[in-house]
């Protein structure tokens, strides 16, 4: 999180905390396990009226963001959930609210951008199953058949795509690269649910079988889609990362303050020259992690030239030593670490799903160095 944020965005901010750990504690966590959604029936809409849903999208919308720079406000947000684990589509709202409100021309993507707002979800459906997992491929088909859209492929995984009413969905026609908003009840148009190795973000496998779209449906110009495309994927890391960087925090505090609290041979766990070793590692991907999602949410939020080139290093570090660095409280925890009682698994887990959704550690070093040669360093 950024160490100088404003009186607003501080305010944001602990009003967030303050919710979330009345709304979104561990018990609640777990209480929610087997619920549909992974979360209270009212607990989005109060978020949205927060402004959780907002903060991407214009005054004149019925958006607005508290400090004039939106996604540093969003990642505040995000680093809060990340450290309570807390549920929800902040990432897949705010995606397709920003995209709602850039490129919306209809009046259906007016009204539905104003539901996000009341706390509707719509989830951006843009990652495809295998064997076009890779990043930024898209497989899925829009047919422009006598003068009639449909919709043919699979997106996978979908956040929140059980709970969603409608979907932003990226497809490949003729003319290159489009994204639809498609309602949840659109023929030929079917929602598998997933599991998640998450205890409360719920994803779906979402079909489309010749699915109809109006042309009012789609969004922006047919065909020219993928600067928008690259400009979501990076909103979508750089909420993911600061949510990530949020639960190796709170990993990392609660693993420091039992190193001190559990004695070994009289002495207290932290006291051991090899813990030490351990903690002063950890310690340093953790400071390392908050400044390369510093660094990318910046970039994101001023459109900067580079901002693809940063949140590409950030995903790709952070997912590395995040994962590491959760693993490792785990392990200095010892047997009680490894429990479900206890609550560090709750951000080993979610740390571990944000490792593999929006692009890999080989997905992102990949695209860096598809970065570089085009740049010819």
């Amino acid at each position: 999180m950024e160490l100088h944020i404003s009186d607003d965005q501080s305010l944001l901010v602990d009003t967030t905390r303050r919710f979330l750990r009345e709304h979104a504690s561990p018990e609640a966590l777990r209480s929610h396990r087997d619920d549909e959604s992974g979360y209270g029936q009212s607990f989005w809409r109060d978020g949205a009226a927060l402004g959780w849903t907002s903060l991407l999208v214009r005054e004149n919308q019925g958006g607005g963001s508290v400090s004039g720079e939106g996604v540093r406000d969003l990642a505040l947000i995000a680093h809060e959930f990340g450290r309570a684990a807390a549920p929800g589509p902040l990432l897949a709202t705010n995606v397709a609210a920003a995209a709602l409100d850039r490129f919306g021309t209809s009046e259906l993507h007016r009204d539905i951008l104003a539901s996000i707002l009341a706390g509707s979800v719509v989830s951006w459906c843009h990652a495809e199953p295998v064997p076009a997992q890779s990043l930024g491929t898209v497989d899925t088909e829009l047919i422009d058949a006598n003068g009639t859209l449909q919709l043919c492929g699979v997106k996978s995984p979908v956040e929140q795509g059980s709970q969603a009413g409608h979907f932003l969905a990226s497809a490949r026609g003729r003319a290159g690269l489009t994204q639809v908003v498609v309602p949840r009840d659109a023929p030929g148009l079917t929602v598998v649910p997933l599991k998640s190795v998450d205890l409360t973000r719920r994803f779906a496998e979402v079909s489309f079988d010749r699915t109809p779209i109006p042309y009012a449906a789609v969004l922006g110009a047919a065909g020219e889609a993928a600067p928008a495309l690259e400009w979501q994927l990076q909103l979508a890391v750089v909420i993911q990362v600061n949510e990530m960087v949020g639960a190796m925090e709170r990993a990392f505090e609660m693993t420091l303050d039992y190193a001190f609290d559990r004695y070994s041979f009289g002495r207290p766990l932290a006291s051991y020259q090899e813990i030490k070793h351990r903690f002063a590692d950890m310690k340093s991907w953790l400071e390392a992690s908050h400044a390369l999602a510093n660094a990318a949410t910046r970039a994101v939020g001023a459109g900067d030239a580079d901002a693809g080139e940063l949140i590409s290093a950030a995903k790709s570090y952070i997912a590395q030593h995040g994962t590491e660095l959760c693993q490792d409280c785990v392990q200095l925890h010892g047997g009680i670490g490894l429990t479900y009682e206890h609550d560090l698994h709750l951000y080993l887990r979610r740390v571990t799903l944000g490792a593999a959704t929006h692009g890999t550690v080989r997905d992102h070093r990949l695209r860096l160095a598809d970065i570089l040669e085009a740049q010819g360093t």
